[in-house]
């Protein structure tokens, strides 16, 4: 399975940042104090963070002691920001029925994401349902039942407003009867300030494990990257309810800055998994820290 995600054309080209060629201006005459302020400022307004800009402008500062040259810097970026993405573990699907559960705020693109996955997965030759466990909008019940009738994946849903863990339980359920290798299941958008609904999560999370002790067996967050910094917030509130296993980072075409992978690694630790760049089955693929770093840096 994961030979076949390896063909997918790499999403990265798409990203529109200018950040390497910016530094290599900044760089083309003698550096100074300003060049470093400068730098920072660069960081910041690429989502690098604040705490990270000031970290990387400072090792800069200290590199370009021993060689200014641009070309230089910019490869030593590359390798301290590639420190900072951890090897990708590969997952272990043998236990069947493999539950991926699915949160993010109403927006980030976490149905159509859903979809892609469940499409990745049915091409991988795995079998997969889908539990419409966002009861509380039909309009995201709908968008499923779409996706589902062009993938001809099973889907198990309910009536508006019903209870999600419900819909979650009787998801597993006809896995485990059908023998299905892989169950997404669908949650509302909950907005990481609702307290009640972010115990709704929990509460699914609880009822899933009634069905099988061992699962979720991944709880995928799913992070718009053209909100910036607001990102990281959510994936703080998200992983104090139900802990968060990875990220999908949806829109990546979308933002000019492209740096908000780096901010979510270096804060929260969360793997980031995969990434979106557009509304097609196909627009969806492994994240690559190497590709995605010299996208960022716009090293060919």
């Amino acid at each position: 399975m994961l030979n076949f995600f390896k063909k997918l054309i790499s999403p990265f080209s798409k990203i529109k940042s200018l950040l390497g060629q910016k530094i290599k201006t900044l760089f083309s005459q003698a550096p100074d104090e300003s060049t470093f302020e400068h730098l920072e400022q660069l960081f910041y307004e690429a989502d690098l963070g604040s705490s990270m800009a000031a970290e990387l402008a400072l090792k800069l500062r200290n590199q370009s002691r021993k060689n200014s040259n641009p070309e230089t810097l910019i490869l030593f970026l590359q390798q301290e920001l590639l420190k900072i993405f951890p090897p990708i573990t590969p997952l272990n699907y043998t236990e069947s029925p493999h539950v991926i559960l699915m949160v993010g705020v109403n927006g980030s693109g976490k149905t159509t994401s859903l979809a892609k996955l469940a499409s990745h997965f049915r091409k991988a030759h795995q079998s997969v349902l889908i539990a419409a466990g966002d009861t509380f909008r039909a309009a995201a019940v709908e968008q499923l039942e779409t996706w589902a009738k062009k993938l001809d994946i099973p889907l198990i849903k309910s009536r508006p407003g019903s209870d999600p863990s419900a819909v979650a339980f009787d998801a597993l359920a006809a896995a485990k009867a059908r023998h299905t290798d892989i169950v997404l299941i669908d949650t509302a958008g909950r907005l990481q300030t609702k307290t009640d609904l972010m115990q709704e999560l929990a509460k699914v999370r609880r009822v899933i494990q009634k069905q099988i002790p061992t699962a979720p067996h991944e709880t995928l967050l799913v992070l718009d990257a053209t909100v910036g910094q607001n990102a990281i917030d959510q994936a703080r509130i998200f992983h104090q309810f139900t802990p968060i296993t990875g990220i999908i980072l949806t829109k990546l075409d979308g933002s000019s800055k492209g740096g908000i992978a780096v901010a979510i690694q270096k804060e929260l630790k969360i793997p980031i998994l995969w990434v979106g760049t557009g509304e097609g089955d196909q627009d969806l693929s492994p994240f690559q820290s190497e590709d995605y770093v010299n996208s960022l840096l716009g090293i060919s």
